[in-house]
């Protein structure tokens, strides 16, 4: 079975996480030399955990024209480097380090000009980066090498190509496909586990791009389409998808099986196991996602399918979303009028902010945003044809399953649960797959547990 295994930032944390990643894939490498495949799973790793935070603060630092303060950030970073390293190789250790070093450098020649611009654009930030998993993957590399794993270190640069929208660039699948075939597969084909950084790529001139924050999960699914797998494995340190979130539900349930669709509303909704264009590539293939702990590699994890499992009549899981802002848009002399929607949401479009539920009523549409970064602007433009308020502090919950479609008693269950707490807004999406939930942010935590005490 040919595998796709990514490998997140607390699964390369440090010496001992790489060196249960090294024991994970040797045990696949040893079980399918039992099937008799020998083809090798091609391993995909994220920065090591917390290094993007920290490479986002240097940015910052440098803009504000802290070049010390963001040297020694990177000196601290570039220390912590050489030192896992150091622990996870033997004959490589000087090569290993030394590339290590370089990359550093760089880097640190990058910001004191960025320091002295005062200016990081996109494209200097997916430069700044982008080091984290060139880094992290030379180290794991290194590690397969001198623990007898034979392996070959792949610069996703080189492989997957993107637009230039810096920061959230869009890959081009065709070219994409084609590279990794070529640069990939010809490693995995010579018995040699290819290893990658997720979350990186380059546009067709070369230069450095990045998918966007949590990308490294997405990268994952894009090779493995490109490779046409058996499976994507997304290896983190949580035992799978749960049927809520355990920071606000104590003791939520494991989901072992959910289809793509169901996946994907629990990502966008705000369960962060899996980052929610993950799971693109692998449907437009059907080839399943499964979410696994690297802490506990024997546990059976969740399984994303196209047909899922169905979950006993209830509903399959809940997610929520923090910190959303909601706009009302009235307008009475315009509201039914023929191209006031369409006017309504170019404005959403032209500055670049989704919304996650809408609805309407016969004087007003009420959106919600979670990126409030152009949002003053966003309520200048609408004030010319309509008057708007914004109420924040407010939450998403949404209650997910496939059983929603056929089961119309779940809409009043769900509700019923919830008669006690003030509700804002209510939705079902067209694909019947969802309930939706507006509600105060302060409410969240007693909504979680009054929907997860009824189905779960």
């Amino acid at each position: 079975m040919s595998v796709v295994m990514k490998f997140g930032g607390t699964s390369v944390a440090d010496a001992d996480a790489i060196s249960r990643l090294i024991g994970i894939v040797r045990h696949q490498i040893d079980a399918q030399q039992r099937d008799e495949d020998d083809t090798p799973p091609v391993v995909v790793v994220s920065a090591l955990a917390k290094v993007t935070d920290a490479l986002v603060q240097v940015a910052r630092d440098a803009e504000d024209g802290e070049a010390a303060k963001a040297t020694d950030a990177l000196r601290a970073l570039l220390d912590r480097h050489v030192s896992v390293a150091s622990a996870v190789t033997t004959a490589s250790r000087e090569k290993t380090v030394a590339a290590v070093k370089a990359e550093f450098e760089e880097l640190i020649g990058l910001v004191h000009a960025l320091a002295v611009l005062r200016e990081v654009s996109p494209r200097s930030l997916d430069a700044v980066l982008a080091t984290g998993e060139l880094v992290s993957s030379r180290i794991v590399a290194a590690a397969f090498a001198d623990h007898r794993v034979p392996s070959a270190w792949v610069d996703s640069r080189g492989v997957l190509v993107t637009d230039a929208e810096h920061n959230g660039a869009a890959p081009d699948m065709n070219e994409t496909r084609d590279r990794t075939r070529d640069r990939v597969g010809a490693h995995a084909a010579a018995g040699r586990v290819p290893v990658l950084g997720g979350f990186i790529g380059s546009t067709m001139n070369g230069v450095t791009t990045t998918l966007g924050r949590g990308g490294s999960d997405y990268s994952a699914a894009i090779f493995g389409a490109s490779l046409d797998v058996d499976e994507i494995q997304i290896w983190t340190d949580v035992d799978g998808m749960l049927t809520a979130d355990p920071r606000i539900v104590p003791q939520p349930r494991l989901v072992p099986q959910l289809t793509f669709a169901e996946a994907s509303e629990l990502a966008y909704f705000g369960a962060k196991v899996l980052h929610p264009s993950t799971i693109l590539p692998a449907v437009d293939k059907n080839i399943p996602v499964r979410i696994l702990n690297s802490r506990r590699p024997d546990n059976t994890g969740t399984l994303i399918t196209a047909d899922g499992a169905v979950a006993g009549g209830q509903l399959t899981a809940l997610a929520c979303k923090r910190d959303v802002t909601v706009v009302d848009i009235t307008s009475t002399r315009m509201l039914m009028a023929h191209g006031f929607l369409r006017r309504l949401f170019e404005v959403f479009e032209r500055f670049r902010t989704p919304v996650d539920v809408v609805t309407t009523s016969e004087v007003s549409v009420s959106v919600t945003v979670d990126d409030t970064r152009r949002l003053e602007a966003i309520v200048d433009n609408l004030r010319n044809f309509a008057d708007v308020s914004l109420e924040r502090e407010m939450a998403i919950i949404c209650a997910v399953g496939e059983n929603l479609r056929s089961d119309p008693t779940l809409f009043g269950r769900a509700v019923t649960a919830l008669e006690r707490v003030p509700l804002r807004l209510v939705s079902q999406a067209a694909s019947r797959r969802n309930i939706t939930f507006v509600l105060r942010d302060s409410d969240v935590p007693h909504a979680m547990m009054r929907l997860h005490e009824a189905f779960f």
